[in-house]
């Protein structure tokens, strides 16, 4: 199985699926329908999944396990996404470091080092083979560990007939990282009653809540002037943008907090004393204090074009998921089942908060709960980029025991 599975993540990860927030396709770039169908699919049905399809209307490809048991209650789902975050994703080259020995790490010949000093996570790895980049590109674990290792666990499954299991549902999606993926997951189509995605970090990790997510997009409309006779008359758009961020709570940046505090994040700020724009996001654990966050945005913005006597600040916002927690506390069983199956597999539980978002989020309030676990990346999203293939070897084996648990 070892080398199983780091032979297909190697060969997932050279493949370049990033996606693109600006574009008008679904989904958004071609690469992902590419490796969904000539790299996926293939591969599902050559394992020996059955139903195997591609459905256009959302950019998923799904597949069945069927079940050789009628014992079990659930029928489960595993998902997992394709694209990859907003770092190089051209010419990915992984490096293989075998018994690692808690030293520098230097990625290629790129000059820059994976070193314990900066990164102390590390020191939780000595003695693993790790997969990290040559320094650059990002290494696309997020979500490329995951998929490998569903894909690796309905295989072992298919040849060992004796391990009964439910009927198990898998689904690889596009657009995760720019948020857009799961906005038309087929629930019908998918017909499980719970499922988990596999897209989560380190060892352990089971998750079931998330931020509540919204945007705000402004525009700050100036009067622009020459600046030797500006005096009162000049507009400056740009320092509107300045002072309605400046009126916003200085601790509530994602610098700042951690847990379970949520913030506002000036994601873009750019323009003219004409006109400028910024853009942020708003995130928070708790339904109350989310909306407050919102009305703050308003709030703001209404004063400020009560004193300047027009509309000049113009905003228009948006929610983008909701806390999955709303949704599986209701009932907790998919959260139960897997926590037992990591303890019976001697691993410790870190059942946390997610400090973001994923697919999961949404196809949770789409009607199946949908709780996240660990797929081993660390450092994710750059140049940094590194997994464990002995932590991706047991998050194979949490889904193996998620589809055979019985109890």
């Amino acid at each position: 199985m070892r080398e199983e599975l780091l032979n297909r993540f190697l060969t997932y990860v050279k493949v370049n699926t990033r996606s693109n927030p600006e574009s008008q396709t679904r989904p958004s770039t071609q690469s992902q329908v590419d490796f969904a169908l000539t790299v996926l699919k293939p591969e599902m049905e050559k394992i020996g999944l059955t139903n195997v399809h591609y459905l256009e209307s959302n950019g998923y490809v799904v597949g069945t396990l069927p079940a050789n048991s009628a014992d079990f209650p659930y029928k489960i789902g595993f998902i997992a996404h394709m694209d990859t975050a907003d770092f190089n994703a051209e010419g990915v080259s992984p490096q293989l470091i075998e018994a690692y020995d808690g030293s520098e790490i230097p990625l290629g010949q790129s000059g820059f080092v994976l070193s314990p000093t900066d990164f102390p996570n590390l020191k939780n790895y000595l003695g693993d083979t790790l997969v990290t980049t040559d320094g650059t590109t990002l290494l696309g674990s997020d979500d490329k560990s995951g998929i490998a290792e569903i894909m690796t666990a309905m295989a072992y499954l298919v040849q060992h007939p004796e391990i009964p299991h439910g009927e198990i549902r898998v689904g690889f999606g596009p657009d995760e990282e720019i948020g857009i993926g799961a906005d038309f997951f087929d629930v019908a189509d998918f017909d499980v009653d719970f499922a988990y995605t596999v897209d989560g970090g380190p060892l352990g990790e089971l998750q079931y809540e998330t931020f509540s997510a919204a945007e705000a997009e402004l525009r700050f409309l100036g009067r622009n002037v020459h600046p030797g006779t500006a005096k009162d008359s000049m507009i400056n758009a740009l320092q509107l943008a300045i002072d309605f961020h400046q009126q916003l709570p200085e601790a509530d940046r994602p610098e700042l907090t951690e847990g379970y505090q949520g913030f506002y994040h000036l994601m873009e700020l750019s323009g003219s004393v004409e006109e400028s724009q910024s853009y942020y996001i708003i995130r928070d654990f708790d339904n109350q204090a989310f909306e407050k966050r919102k009305a703050t945005i308003l709030a703001i913005a209404e004063q400020m074009n009560k004193e300047l006597g027009s509309e000049r600040v113009l905003v228009k916002m948006k929610d983008q998921y909701y806390n999955m927690r709303q949704v599986i506390e209701k009932d907790m069983t998919p959260v139960k089942l897997a926590k037992q199956v990591m303890e019976d597999l001697g691993i410790t539980p870190i059942i946390e908060p997610i400090r973001g978002g994923t697919d999961g989020s949404k196809i949770s309030f789409m009607g199946i709960p949908t709780p996240n676990i660990f797929a081993g990346g660390e450092n994710m999203h750059g140049r940094f980029e590194f997994v464990s293939l002995e932590t991706m070897l047991k998050a194979v084996e949490v889904i193996v025991g998620i589809a055979s648990f019985n109890k």
